[in-house]
C-alpha cells in the first residue's frame, strides 16, 4: 500500500469510524481500524461486534482531489494511536506506505512514524444485510426522531429489549418507542408509506446515539435496510451496521388513557426553566423529586429538604381544565421530556395522582412523552 490523503478530511473520517471501536474487546484485532485501498478509493472499517462502521473515501470529493493511490493494499492499525498520529501531524497531507510484517509508515511534514499492524486477513467480515426490507428517512428527520426518543431507553441490562428503541411499521406510519419503565417517549412519523413486511425492530440505543453523532442535519436520505438480526444505515459514503435486540417489546399502547382528570397548557421554555430552578434544591438534598400543585387556576412547583431548606415557584399557565391536583415527579425526567418537544406550548394531561401523565405539543400528537409519578409519602 502506498497513498497520499488530505489530512483534515482523513482525520474526520477516522474519528467517525472510531465510534464503532472499543479497547475492551474479546477479539484483540477489533481494537484496530482496517484500511482497504484499491485503485480508486480507500475504505475504513471499524467494529466492536455490536456495531460496525464502513466509510468509503473516493479519490475526489466535491471536485477536490482527496486521495492519490500509488499502490493498493490492506492494513489493520491500532485505531486510537493511529488516529492521534494523523491528527497531530504537520502539513495538509499524510502519506501511508506498507513496510514489513503488516507495518505502515505514516509520514506528514517532517515526521515519520512506523506502526506495527495486524494481519488484515484475520479481520472479521462485516455482517451481510440485504436491501429487500428497506425504507428511506431524511437525515434531519432521523436525527430529530433519535433526539426525541433515545434518551428514554433503559441503561440497565436487566431487560435488554428496553435498552433499545422499538421501531413499529404500519401501512402509513412508523412509531418509535423508548421506555425504561419509569418514563416513555413515543414519536410518530405519519404519512410514511413503507413496504416492510416485518412488524417491528428493536435498535440498540447505544447504536442510535453513535449514528446520531455521524449523520448531518440535512435533507439527504438515509436508506435503512433490515434483515433478521441486523440493520444497515446507508448515508452518503457511510455504511453503519448494528445488531437488532432480540425479544418481545412490551405493548405500550394501553399506557395512554383517553380521558384526563386535569389538563395544563403551559409555555415550554418557561416551565422548563422553572423546573430547573426548583430542582436545584431537590438535587442538593439527594433526590430529584418536585411536587406540583394545581389549584384555583394556579400552578405551584415546590421542593424541600430538612437539611437544606425549601423552595416554591408559581408558574403561569396558559390554560387549566379539570380537577385540582397534587403530584410529584422526577425533575430530570420532566426536563428531558420538555426538551424533546420542539414546540413553544405543551399540553400536560393528568389521569390521577399515581397514574402516568402525558406531555405533548398543544397542537400535535406526533411526539408524546409519558412519565410515572413519584410516591412521596
Amino acid at each position: 500500500m502506498q497513498i497520499q490523503i488530505q489530512r483534515a478530511y482523513f482525520t474526520e473520517q477516522l474519528n467517525d469510524v472510531l465510534k464503532a471501536i472499543s479497547n475492551r474487546t474479546t477479539l484483540p484485532i477489533l481494537s484496530g481500524i482496517k484500511i482497504e485501498v484499491s485503485s480508486d478509493k480507500l475504505v475504513l472499517i471499524g467494529s466492536n461486534g455490536e456495531i460496525s462502521i464502513e466509510i468509503t473515501i473516493p479519490t475526489e470529493v466535491d471536485n477536490e482531489e482527496i486521495l492519490t493511490v500509488t499502490e493498493p493494499g490492506e492494513a489493520v492499525l491500532p485505531a486510537r494511536f493511529f488516529t492521534d498520529i494523523v491528527k497531530k501531524l504537520d502539513g495538509d497531507y499524510v502519506q501511508l506506505k506498507s513496510t514489513d510484517q503488516f507495518g505502515i509508515q505514516v509520514s506528514g511534514g517532517k515526521s515519520n512514524f512506523v506502526i506495527s499492524g495486524s494481519n488484515p486477513d484475520h479481520y472479521p467480515l462485516l455482517p451481510e444485510v440485504n436491501n429487500e426490507e428497506s425504507i428511506k428517512i431524511a437525515a434531519s428527520v432521523l436525527k430529530t426522531i433519535i433526539n426525541e426518543t433515545n434518551f428514554a431507553v433503559s441503561s440497565s441490562e436487566t431487560r435488554p429489549v428496553l435498552t433499545g428503541v422499538n421501531w413499529q411499521f404500519f401501512d402509513e406510519s412508523l412509531h418509535f418507542t423508548a421506555t425504561d419503565s419509569h418514563r416513555l417517549a413515543l414519536r410518530k412519523l405519519n404519512d410514511k408509506e413503507n413496504s416492510i413486511e416485518i412488524s417491528n425492530a428493536i435498535i440498540p440505543g447505544k447504536a442510535l446515539h453513535e449514528l446520531n453523532k455521524i449523520i448531518e442535519d440535512s435533507e439527504e436520505d438515509v436508506e435503512i435496510n433490515f434483515s433478521q438480526n441486523q440493520v444497515l444505515f446507508k448515508y452518503g459514503h457511510l455504511r453503519f451496521i448494528s445488531r437488532l435486540l432480540e425479544g418481545n417489546y412490551p405493548d405500550t399502547s394501553r399506557l395512554f388513557p383517553e380521558n384526563f382528570e386535569t389538563k395544563l397548557v403551559i409555555n415550554n421554555n418557561e416551565f422548563l426553566k422553572a423546573i430547573d430552578r426548583v430542582s436545584l434544591l431537590a438535587l442538593e438534598g439527594g433526590n430529584s423529586a418536585i411536587k406540583m400543585t394545581i389549584d384555583n387556576s394556579r400552578v405551584l412547583l415546590s421542593s424541600n429538604s430538612p437539611e437544606i431548606g425549601n423552595v416554591e415557584e408559581e408558574v403561569g399557565a396558559l390554560n387549566l381544565e379539570g380537577e385540582p391536583l397534587q403530584i410529584s415527579f422526577n425533575s430530570r425526567y420532566m426536563m428531558d421530556a420538555l426538551r424533546a418537544i420542539p414546540e413553544e406550548e405543551v399540553s400536560i394531561e393528568f389521569f390521577g395522582t399515581m397514574k402516568p401523565f402525558t406531555i405533548q405539543s398543544s397542537t400535535s400528537n406526533d411526539v408524546v412523552q409519558l412519565i410515572l409519578p413519584i410516591r412521596t409519602y
